[in-house]
């Protein structure tokens, strides 16, 4: 190598030629090939300093040459030892098989695309006698949980990056279940990735699958079934018919056009106007800068255009795997006000009661009736599940979390209507044990097709739930921080706040009246202060309630350099002074930067609007 060779850069070496015995992708092996000529420990180091972590979410990583990297070995790697791992899990993996799908990314310079890291996938199974039903197209990523219970397979693959920019790619996998994976599989499985480096005999030979009597493709069924069983959720078929409310759709150059029209017509509602430039899938994500409709207003400018032309009053606007939803509405002052995942979690958790209730006239079933959100979500379904009198439950953050416990529950017997979280996810159909931005669009619509004819907008309606359960403001921000050891000494901090293992009991002026620490497992409001949900060292996570009705839970991110924020003002039904909540929660959120994230002395980088 260049310069001074030190051990690290011998070993750097070695996997690098390790590499290259294995890799037959001409593009990443040229790029690695070229790195080892030019001795550039730097960038070997980047390539293959360390392998992808696989985590209870699978892998998310750019996608590019090397074990840091997504690309064919890396997934044939993963893939070996997943089967490996369902092999020890599954005595039947043979009969039932797993299922694989994926979305529309593509990476030109490294070869790498969803559509190849599925069929390499493919293959990988089917060489070790395991059927496979793989999706001949893109495919929405609620999809494949659905196809896992409908098929009642081992597990699913889906291979997407979601809303992440456009060079990454993704390996999120689901068990037998329907739901994501928790611990302790991602450990499993992560061991025996390690385990199966080299790729087997047949691994490279993707060709092998299409003469194989083990591969199948569920598009077709999958697609009958999937919007059948959606119409469970569809109370309103005549008004549906009939509406003169107009909605505009945007899939954001990802997979959920087709789907969202489907589900459209299974609704009976007249296909929305889709935004032309973005309804086609595209790699590139050529209108945006980032492919999240998350991030707000700047997504949806050729939304708001199209709505602007058409007359629409709604848009509706999915991330690039359709599992994620966002909504914007049309006010009387003609600006448009797009809902954040905590409002529209509100409107459709009123709306699936409301549907229920109005379906279910036994008043006994409703004690076995269940709602579920994730912590650092708005608590407007506990204050509804309170007056209504179904049971709610919080969970800690992910789906993966909900739909795993909504799955115990329903197996128990009780009816899980909805969860949600306010990263604008929503699970609206008992079908898919995931977040589903497809069956959550055709809902949205058809509640506002309902409230349209009570002449109602759906911030209209979303007051009107607030005023009979409770207002429930919130704000919710990060800060970046790229230094682990200062996002250690903050939290450290406020674990010894005034002393050793002493909390802070204020914050600025705001009074502290409990404390929950899932880093710890530490919860003042608990009898033995013990915490009730599942804890985890290595995640900072700490929640503050106030006498003055706010919550605050301040929290690491687990694939970003950031803390975040999540806070809450709730008022009991009745306190209808809205600017002065808000007026309040500003104050208290003012405080928290301040006094516990102290961004000046620690060196914090701002959200940027």
């Amino acid at each position: 190598m260049a310069g001074r060779s030190s051990p690290g850069d011998a070993a750097l070496r070695r996997a690098a030629e390790q590499w290259l015995l294995w890799d037959k992708n001409p593009k990443t092996s040229a790029i690695v090939r070229q790195l080892v000529a030019e001795g550039n420990a730097g960038e070997l180091q980047k390539y293959f300093g360390s392998r992808m972590e696989f985590g209870t979410a699978g892998l998310r990583a750019a996608m590019g040459a090397g074990i840091s990297h997504m690309n064919d070995l890396t997934i044939i790697q993963t893939t070996q030892g997943f089967c490996r791992y369902l092999e020890k899990n599954f005595s039947d993996l043979k009969k039932r098989g797993v299922v694989i799908g994926f979305d529309a990314r593509a990476h030109l310079s490294s070869g790498g695309s969803s559509k190849r890291f599925a069929r390499l996938a493919a293959n990988t199974f089917i060489s070790q006698g395991v059927p496979v039903y793989l999706f001949s197209d893109i495919t929405p990523t609620p999809f494949v949980p659905y196809t896992v219970t409908y098929l009642k397979l081992c597990a699913g693959i889906m291979v997407t990056a979601s809303h992440n920019p456009k060079q990454d790619n993704g390996y999120k996998v689901y068990w037998e279940n329907g739901a994501q994976i928790i611990s302790p599989h991602d450990k499993g499985i992560s061991q025996a990735i390690e385990e199966n480096q080299e790729p087997w005999p047949q691994a490279w030979d993707d060709k092998l699958i299409d003469s194989s009597l083990l591969l199948h493709d569920p598009y077709a069924t999958v697609n009958k079934e999937y919007f059948k069983d959606i119409q469970k959720q569809c109370f309103h078929r005549n008004i549906n018919k009939e509406t003169n409310l107009k909605f505009v759709h945007t899939s954001v150059h990802g997979v959920g056009h087709k789907f969202v029209q489907l589900a459209f017509k299974a609704f009976d509602l007249s296909p929305p106007f889709a935004v032309p430039e973005q309804k086609d899938p595209d790699p590139e994500f050529p209108t945006v800068k980032y492919p999240n409709p998350e991030e707000g207003k700047g997504v949806l400018t050729l939304s708001f255009a199209l709505a602007e032309k058409d007359g629409a009053k709604i848009i509706l606007a999915n991330d690039p795997d359709a599992d994620r939803l966002a909504v914007a509405e049309k006010q009387e002052s003609g600006e448009w006000k797009v809902f954040s995942g905590n409002e529209l979690g509100a409107l459709l958790g009123w709306w699936i009661f409301t549907c229920w209730k109005n379906h279910n006239r036994d008043t006994c079933a409703i004690k076995d009736v269940y709602m579920l959100s994730s912590t650092v979500s708005s608590k407007i379904l506990r204050a509804i599940a309170l007056k209504e009198g179904f049971h709610f439950e919080e969970t800690l953050t992910g789906f993966k979390w909900m739909g795993n416990r909504a799955k115990q529950l329903m197996d128990q017997g009780k009816a899980v209507l909805f969860a949600f979280e306010e990263a604008i996810g929503y699970m609206c159909c008992p079908a898919v044990l995931d977040k589903d931005g497809v069956s959550a669009a055709v809902i949205t619509a058809e509640m506002a097709s309902f409230l349209a004819t009570r002449n109602l907008s759906l911030s209209q309606q979303l007051k009107a739930v607030y005023d009979e359960y409770g207002f429930h403001i919130t704000k919710a921000s990060y800060f970046i921080c790229h230094d682990p050891k200062v996002i250690q000494q903050l939290f450290d901090n406020l674990r010894n706040f005034d002393g050793k293992n002493t909390y802070p009991k204020s914050c600025g002026r705001f009074k502290v009246s409990g404390i929950r620490d899932l880093t710890t497992g530490y919860d003042s409001s608990q009898p033995d202060q013990k915490a009730i949900l599942p804890t985890s060292k290595s995640s900072q996570m700490i929640t503050f309630t106030f006498a003055n009705g706010g919550v605050a839970t301040m929290r690491t991110s687990g694939t970003e350099p950031k803390i975040k924020y999540y806070s809450e003002l709730c008022a009991p039904p009745g306190n209808s002074d809205v600017e002065q909540l808000k007026k309040e929660l500003d104050e208290l959120v003012s405080a928290l930067e301040k006094h516990f994230f102290q961004p000046e002395k620690n060196n914090l980088q701002r959200k940027t609007e």
